[in-house]
């Protein structure tokens, strides 16, 4: 029986190795399908993890309005306006990129700070002042904790940024002061749907010049060191604007009506040849939004000065080496209606 169990699997051990493939038959080898390769290139992994809660907390990526919204066009490959060299030298050719963001700056911190709360934080009546008519009257879900721009300096813009996480609304407020029952008093206020691309009224201000919202341009810690990918346009300021504005502003904040000057939301984008290697990772981050994206004429304030928020983790020295973008190196993306009243 023995003999026979082991003559039985000879023949199969022949019968086998006759109907294996050789690489002496390419009629034969070719039938045999090649191993799979392995991937290399980066997954996409869908972030589904909420924003966090408390003075910038990370949005862990969460997009800012609808996908279509005019702060997160791509206008890297958009027109550039006729009139564009003669804009750029009238803000100034020569000046520099200046980041208005950082730690500490004068005993505060260096930017316009923001809170996230969630959607149980309770209501409070804000008392609006000079803007009152062109505000949105709330009431705002105000922390007693929320950070106030420019510290405790009366002098200052004071902005207070509130993000809803659970309703997915903003809420900012100009000149914002607090009073002793928990209420506020602002110089004007205004409500942002996170989930609609709805504009404030025509000719309507906001807490910004130009009637639009602050947040969405800010330059954020967690998005340059956690996101590495900034997706949205940044907010800047000019010295001089024109009396005038373009869309997606809805307002005005000067009496001159040079052409040359830049109207409220007048959007510039860093030329595509401006060689960003020589700059940090973290740099490298916010100047390749300023090619794909852009930054935004949002106020009165410093010519070329970007807008960010404070973070103690920011490198200000490294920060200090975006200077080394100076105006001429910024173009002004095609402007189609301009209005002047």
């Amino acid at each position: 029986m023995k003999l026979l169990w082991a003559e039985l699997t000879f023949v199969l051990l022949i019968l086998v190795l006759a109907l294996t493939p050789t690489t002496s038959d390419p009629s034969r080898a070719a039938a045999v399908p090649a191993p799979t390769p392995l991937l290399t290139r980066p997954r996409t992994i869908q972030n589904i993890r909420q924003p966090d809660l408390g003075p910038g907390a990370s949005l862990h990526g969460k997009q800012l309005f609808p996908s279509d919204n005019p702060w997160n066009q791509d206008v890297s490959n958009a027109p550039v306006d006729p009139n564009s060299n003669r804009i750029i030298a009238a803000i100034g050719a020569d000046a520099q990129l200046h980041p208005d963001f950082g730690t500490v700056y004068r005993g505060a911190p260096n930017g316009i700070p923001y809170i996230v709360v969630s959607g149980s934080q309770p209501l409070v009546r804000v008392d609006l002042g000079a803007y009152a008519s062109e505000s949105d009257r709330g009431p705002y879900p105000i922390p007693r904790n929320a950070p106030i721009e420019g510290g405790t300096s009366p002098d200052a813009d004071r902005h207070v940024i509130i993000i809803d996480r659970d309703n997915w609304k903003l809420y900012e407020m100009f000149r914002a002061f607090p009073n002793a029952d928990g209420s506020w008093r602002a110089a004007s206020g205004a409500i942002f749907d996170l989930k609609s691309n709805a504009l404030r009224p025509e000719g309507w201000t906001s807490a910004d010049a130009a009637g639009l919202p602050i947040f969405p341009g800010l330059v954020r810690y967690d998005e340059v060191f956690e996101q590495r990918e900034i997706k949205h346009a940044l907010r800047f300021t000019v010295k001089k604007s024109r009396r005038a504005y373009v869309y997606p502003a809805r307002h005005y904040a000067s009496s001159d009506a040079d052409p040359n000057l830049p109207p409220m939301g007048m959007r510039v984008r860093l030329k595509a040849s401006f060689d960003i290697s020589q700059f940090s990772p973290a740099n490298q981050v916010i100047l390749r939004a300023l090619k794909k994206y852009g930054m935004i004429v949002a106020d009165n304030g410093g010519n070329w000065f970007l807008s960010g928020a404070p973070d103690i983790r920011w490198s200000d020295e490294d920060l200090s080496k975006l200077k080394i973008a100076r105006a001429i190196d910024f173009e002004v993306v095609r402007m189609d209606r301009v209005v002047t009243k």
